[in-house]
């Protein structure tokens, strides 16, 4: 097995960034999702209800501030952000940075709505869970091509008993991974309690359960049924819809496209 794929997402619900590395902090991968889109009560803006969210592209400055661009929408340039710190109402965070007015005028025209983009100045900040055993968000997120293209094969099949036409394969970033694994057996990560890739031990904190984000096409913007029918047929207990895992890293260092998966 090996790792196929990185991708980090500077803003949270934008558009993933795909990468030949990336360093590995206790919080996640470097340079992931340190951005967000909040509201003006600071509650962070939800892609299953703006999913122009998913058109937004998102490049780190030098500087340390984001260069921005989306369809119909000019490219901005945001410095680094070195606004008021403002209170979020998020249950794993409290704070964060205002960016530069500019930026809330974008998103703002983007999404029809007031909207402000704030910075995570300290990720450490971010809440540890009893239930992930790790940082907020996971904090990395892996998914296997083997598992994806099983998933692909059951809604092909479910379409032909419903007497419709096949749909194409389902781009893995509806499940926005960090990390894509290639020659895994199809779910075998379901099995996983540790992972070794290149030089870095990982913890399988929790399996992923799937929201309503993954029926968006991120490239279309268009809301379908899949992959959730399926999921829920195939893959549905406690209530929920399942499909990834997360990890907690134990050391730290770099990853690269190409490095072993050792299931440990």
């Amino acid at each position: 097995m090996e790792l196929a794929e990185i991708r980090t997402y500077p803003i949270k619900s934008g558009k993933g960034v795909p990468r030949l590395s990336a360093g590995v902090l206790p919080w996640g991968l470097e340079g992931d999702r340190r951005w967000g889109v909040v509201d003006p009560q600071g509650e962070l803006i939800w892609v299953g209800e703006h999913p122009r969210l998913l058109s937004v592209s998102a490049a780190e400055t030098p500087e340390g501030g984001l260069r921005l661009s989306a369809p119909g929408m000019g490219e901005l340039t945001v410095p680094p952000a070195a606004g008021d710190t403002i209170s979020l109402s998020c249950s794993a965070l409290d704070r964060a940075v205002l960016a530069h007015a500019d930026a809330h005028e974008w998103f703002t025209r983007l999404l029809g709505m007031p909207a402000r983009l704030v910075w995570l100045d300290d990720p450490g900040r971010r809440t540890i869970t009893e239930v992930t055993g790790g940082l907020w968000d996971g904090p990395l997120h892996l998914v296997s091509t083997g598992s994806l293209r099983r998933l692909d094969d059951w809604i092909a099949e479910g379409a032909v008993e419903r007497g419709e036409h096949p749909p194409g394969p389902l781009d893995v970033a509806r499940f926005r991974p960090n990390l894509v694994v290639d020659g895994a057996e199809p779910f075998a990560e379901d099995a996983w309690t540790s992972v070794r890739i290149g030089e870095i031990d990982f913890r399988v904190s929790v399996s992923c359960d799937r929201c309503a984000v993954t029926v968006w096409d991120p490239s279309a913007q268009e809301r379908g049924k899949e992959p959730l029918r399926t999921l829920a047929r195939h893959r549905r207990w406690d209530g929920k819809t399942w499909f990834g895992i997360r990890l907690v890293p134990g050391n730290l260092g770099e990853l690269r496209v190409g490095d072993e998966v050792r299931p440990v």
